[in-house]
């Protein structure tokens, strides 16, 4: 009762119609299912590298979950929400693969799935990184490390189809958008930022530092 609360005073519920949330649930499922389509018609040759880069690594699909989670009405229907987004975009990816390209990795496969199993707990987490408080900043200042992190290890990546200073930058500069739109758009004040900012890059430090991503993801995550 306590720790609800203290949750309650973070953040509220949106009190919604069933209408509503059913639209929006649609509309997220829908998304995945187009980004699960671009992610893989990107991944052929011929294509810039640029897109697929950005579709094979963690980056984008934390971007976009942490949005879906953000701006949903209450903590369950952000985990609803994000797990059928993972859903859609798996499902609508792998058909693909299977039918039109008769391929199928079975590691890389478990991997986005665990991702898609643990995705509603993040996203739980996630909603209240909109609210009030410390906290509520600390917990935003979790997915914009990851982007720094990710961004950073950039200048390892192997691009051999086009001129590696070329592609890079191009890479970076998309990954600080995201990290500047979550600082921008999320936090309920501006004021918000000056907690988010310092730990995101302290967060950022340890995680390059320990290589934590590529301990973790081991080389599942495209370029680890």
């Amino acid at each position: 009762m306590g720790i609800q609360h203290k949750l309650n005073k973070m953040r509220t519920m949106n009190d919604v119609s069933n209408g509503r949330k059913a639209y929006s649930l649609v509309w997220v499922i829908i998304l995945g299912g187009i980004m699960g389509l671009a992610a893989k018609l990107v991944d052929t040759q011929g294509v810039n590298p640029v897109f697929d880069q950005i579709g094979g690594r963690l980056g984008i699909w934390i971007f976009v979950a942490t949005l879906i989670s953000v701006y949903s009405y209450s903590p369950r229907s952000a985990a609803v929400k994000v797990f059928s987004f993972f859903t859609s975009l798996l499902t609508f990816y792998y058909l693909y693969t299977v039918f039109f390209l008769h391929f199928f990795s079975k590691n890389e496969t478990m991997f986005w799935i665990i991702c898609a199993v643990v995705s509603p707990i993040c996203a739980v987490v996630m909603w209240y990184a909109r609210g009030h408080g410390y906290v509520a900043s600390f917990i935003l200042s979790l997915p914009v490390a990851v982007l720094i992190t990710e961004g950073y290890t950039l200048k390892n990546a192997y691009l051999p189809e086009h001129e590696h200073y070329y592609l890079v930058p191009i890479l970076m500069g998309f990954y600080l958008l995201m990290v500047i739109t979550l600082l921008w758009i999320v936090p309920r004040k501006k004021i918000h930022m000056l907690t988010v900012i310092p730990v995101a890059l302290l967060l950022s430090f340890s995680m390059i530092y320990f290589d934590v991503i590529g301990k973790i993801f081991g080389g599942l995550n495209g370029f680890l």
